[in-house]
């Protein structure tokens, strides 16, 4: 059997119909298939590469690591530089208050043990969550989604979440002193790049304040650069208790990390003592990767030039077909007309 039919019979499938290319290398902004045929990724691994495939300076990083050390214990026993480095580095980049990095293995991960820190340091059980809303697969994530569709097949879920319209100022008022937290996409994502307004997201912001509510957003897809900014919430002028990270963190490696103050994150170290464990979260090899590709997307000035290439999408996005282009940054939502044969 060649490597599609072996994929097809080997490889768990998500769908029926996987688009199954057979992709042999990758380099910048594009992909090869197996027969020669280049295509242009403009979706850059779902949010990943936001340096472009195999950066020299992530790929030299990954060698250098691997040939020093990789695995050790699990996570947080023993000084890692790698880990140590990554962490120092994020922090140096984001408000005072966010000032304490857990590693993870990916985006979901990083929801779950943001979760599990709030409810531990609120000593509350309540989350809410806002309808559209995309947080990942795991049972605990997916309590969260904000899409029925998806959740209803798994169900039961976690209890005592409520879902609740983005941008509404009226589901403010459902935050009160037994919400443990606020979760929310700073950009929502796959409901199709939709911002919320500056004024909705301050009053989150001073009502989870006034409740003792954690507030944490979600940047696993807008984070590290793809709005514009570094990080989207710097464009709203406020600061959430909780930075959710992932996809591009680790430069092509898989990596997630939940950001908040030390004070608030140093509830998972006690009652229980290892509150929050992974084996292979912060794996050196990844953190190694993620900073070497952090340093490139700062050195190379490649966010300065985020809003040119935005334009010129929205400038030559024109087609009958097209209803509208929403976009925040390079995060762009083509929504299309429904299509002919004719």
């Amino acid at each position: 059997m060649n490597n599609r039919q072996l994929f097809l019979q080997h490889v768990a499938q998500t769908s029926d119909a996987p688009l199954a290319l057979e992709i042999v290398k990758a380099e910048g902004m594009y992909m090869w298939d197996a027969a020669g045929k280049r295509y242009l990724d403009l979706i850059a691994g779902i949010s990943v590469c936001n340096v472009g495939h195999c950066h020299p300076a992530v790929v030299e990083a990954i060698r250098e690591q691997a040939g020093t050390y990789m695995h050790l214990l699990v996570y947080g026993e023993f000084v890692q530089s790698p880990q140590v480095a990554y962490a120092k580095y994020l922090t140096d980049h984001l408000p005072a208050g966010l000032n304490s990095v857990y590693f993870t293995n990916s985006g979901s991960e990083a929801v779950e043990g943001a979760m599990k820190l709030a409810k531990r340091h609120t000593g509350r059980t309540e989350i809410i969550a806002f309808r559209n809303s995309y947080h990942g697969s795991t049972q605990g994530s997916l309590s969260i989604m904000g899409d029925e569709h998806w959740r209803n097949a798994y169900r039961p879920l976690l209890p005592d979440v409520q879902h609740l319209t983005h941008n509404s100022m009226e589901a403010i008022t459902a935050i009160t002193g037994r919400t443990a937290c606020v979760i929310a996409e700073t950009i929502q994502a796959e409901a199709g790049v939709l911002a919320p307004q500056r004024e909705w997201l301050g009053a989150l912001r001073q009502k989870c304040s006034e409740t003792g509510t954690l507030l944490i957003l979600d940047e696993i897809q807008c984070g590290l650069g793809r709005n514009g900014s570094l990080w989207a919430f710097e464009q709203y002028d406020m600061v959430p208790d909780i930075l959710l990270l992932g996809k591009a963190l680790g430069g092509g490696m898989p990596m997630g990390a939940f950001i908040a103050n030390r004070d608030v994150m140093w509830s998972l170290t006690h009652q229980p003592v290892l509150g929050h464990i992974t084996t292979f979260g912060g794996h050196p090899v990844a953190c190694a990767a993620g900073l070497a590709g952090m340093k490139a997307l700062l050195s190379e000035d490649l966010i300065p030039g985020v809003a040119a290439k935005e334009q010129l999408f929205l400038q030559l996005l024109q087609h009958p077909k097209i209803k509208a282009v929403r976009s925040k940054g390079l995060m762009l939502a083509v929504e299309l007309g429904r299509l002919s044969l004719e």
